[in-house]
Parts: structure tokens; C-alpha cells; sequence
């Protein structure tokens, strides 16, 4: 494995850190890369030597939250699933406030869409082959995955008022009636 360069990783930690703050402060829909680059106070030649557009920052960084996610999910292995879902669901609470500007965000439906395949994939992994012959299990997996992104998004957005466990233990009774 090569060493990466210490100037493109102070680079791109640079962009990447001013575009945390100003999604939260401003919105995704809000940023430029003109001002990601005036305010990392780097050229934006040095910005598209990265990244491709805001998108592909974006894109970068939600795939870098799903790694640690699937650690989190790999770990959850040895732990109960109410338990193992307080751990999911204390991550989106540790990242409360960039989740939020992307569930609030128009042009972020690409992180959508990660985290639905994401999600699908994990109850993908949960089901027995033996489910239901009578149910397409892509239909429900996107039913299942859906729900949750939606309980997710409400709990990010501070629409449900109840603690994590309290959502994390009624998201698996749910699950536990469904599967």
C-alpha cells in the first residue's frame, strides 16, 4: 500500500472541513465551490484536482459515513439487535446536524440513495430465505428500508420525541412483526 502525499490529504481534509461547516451553517443547496475554496483558502484548481463538483465532495464523504457504518453494522454481530440498533442509531445522533442538512437538502439525493441501498442491504442480510413466497423481496426490502430511512430522518430532524433506545427498540419490534 503506498503513502498518500501529506499536502493532498492536508488538501482534502481542508475541503472537506470547511464543507462540514458550511453545510451545517448554510445547507448543501447554499454551497459553491468558489466559496469552499475561499474559505479553505485554496485554489480552485486544487479543489477539482479531488473532486469533480460539490456532488462528488458530497459523495465522498456520505461513502466515508457508510464505512463507518458498516463497522458499526459488522460490530453489531456480537451484540443483541435491540442493542446493535442503539449503536446504529447513536451514530446518526453523534452526526445529528450533517445528516439533518442532508435530509433537509433538494440536490442531495444521492445520499438518499446510498443510504437506501445501504439500509436494504442490511435487512437483505436478516432475512431468512424462507420469507414469504408471496412477496417480491425487492418490494420488501425497499418497504423495510424506506420505513426505516423515514423513522431515521424523523428522528434526525427531531420530529419524534423519544429517546435513541426508545426508537431503536421500536424500529426492531417493527421489524420483528415483519420479518
Amino acid at each position: 500500500m503506498h503513502k498518500i502525499d501529506r499536502r493532498i490529504l492536508k488538501s482534502r481534509q481542508a475541503i472537506q472541513s470547511t464543507f462540514l461547516q458550511m453545510l451545517v451553517k448554510e445547507g448543501f443547496d447554499k454551497i459553491t465551490v468558489k466559496n469552499i475554496t475561499e474559505k479553505a483558502n485554496i485554489s480552485r484548481k486544487t479543489f477539482y484536482l479531488h473532486y469533480i463538483d460539490k456532488y462528488d465532495l458530497l459523495g465522498k464523504v456520505v461513502d466515508d459515513h457508510l464505512v463507518k457504518l458498516r463497522e458499526i453494522c459488522d460490530q453489531k454481530q456480537d451484540k443483541g439487535i435491540i442493542e446493535g440498533s442503539i449503536l446504529w442509531f447513536s451514530y446518526f445522533e453523534q452526526h445529528k446536524s450533517f445528516f439533518a442538512e442532508l435530509f433537509k437538502s433538494k440536490g442531495a439525493s444521492s445520499f438518499r440513495k446510498k443510504l437506501l441501498a445501504f439500509t436494504m442491504g442490511e435487512i437483505n442480510k436478516k432475512l431468512n430465505e424462507e420469507s414469504n413466497p408471496l412477496i417480491d423481496r425487492h418490494i420488501f426490502l425497499k418497504f423495510l428500508g424506506t420505513a426505516t430511512m423515514g423513522v431515521l430522518e424523523s428522528y434526525v430532524l427531531e420530529e419524534v420525541d423519544s429517546d435513541i433506545e426508545a426508537v431503536a427498540t421500536q424500529v426492531v419490534q417493527l421489524y420483528k412483526k415483519h420479518i
